[in-house]
């Protein structure tokens, strides 16, 4: 695939440290990698944002570029209009989605909170952009209760929309896991309709980059160039 969509069930649940791993990944495996982040919220002129984030952890090799910011911790549409900014158009997003496809083997474009968070006033979504784009959209989703339903709901929307969803990464999988998230681990594909492609374990944006890259293949799957292996995770969690 040369673009993947990267959503979410919600807001903090690792979209961007999900990012990273395939970035990661794909950087080791020899592929030039570029994220796109059509709109940051939160994050005042000058600060690091998210696609530093991914360049940090994934590494220097990454090309960066965001499309809009705004200062509010807001879903896009809103900072937008509060700050007075223009918002960011999903054919914006297509357009510089394909300009880096050009030029790299894999362009990741990470969302902001869930797919159908809105980028304008006009109700824009992630999902728009990736239905100009073609695109497939990975979701990144939580380990803990209430997880079955955001999967299950988001699922449905991208369906909906005729879009393909690539798979599930849970985003933050506790270093020790409740009946919950063991359940979850189970569940989850059957809810999704589609394969759990990885689990990154929680607090991982926090090791050092050289670690970070190092171990990053062991948490996605081979559908997203890792060894991670969804039956052996499946019965580790189980015991």
């Amino acid at each position: 695939m040369t673009v993947l969509v990267v959503s979410g069930t919600g807001t903090e649940i690792g979209k961007t440290v999900t990012t990273a791993a395939v970035a990661a990944v794909a950087l080791r495996a020899g592929r030039s990698v570029a994220v796109l982040k059509p709109a940051q919220t939160g994050v005042a002129p000058g600060e690091p944002g998210d696609v530093d984030d991914v360049v940090r952890l994934a590494g220097a090799r990454v090309t960066g570029l965001e499309l809009g910011r705004y200062p509010e911790p807001l879903a896009p549409g809103t900072a937008a209009a509060r700050a007075g900014m223009a918002p960011v158009r999903p054919a914006q997003v297509a357009e510089a989605a394909e300009k880096l496809a050009a030029s790299h083997d894999l362009v990741l474009v990470e969302g902001a909170g869930g797919l159908l968070v809105h980028f304008d006033a006009e109700g824009s979504t992630l999902a728009d952009a990736a239905r100009l784009l073609g695109a497939p959209v990975l979701v990144v989703a939580a380990a803990g209760l209430g997880t079955l339903n955001s999967v299950q709901l988001t699922a449905e929307a991208l369906r909906a929309r005729g879009l393909e969803q690539a798979g599930v990464v849970i985003g933050s999988w506790p270093g020790a896991p409740g009946l919950a998230e063991r359940c979850n681990v189970a569940d989850l594909p059957q809810v999704a309709g589609a394969g759990l492609l990885g689990a990154v374990p929680e607090g991982a944006g926090a090791l050092a980059p050289a670690d970070f890259r190092a171990r990053a293949g062991s948490w996605v799957g081979a559908a997203l160039g890792g060894t991670w292996d969804a039956e052996e995770f499946r019965a580790a969690s189980a015991g």
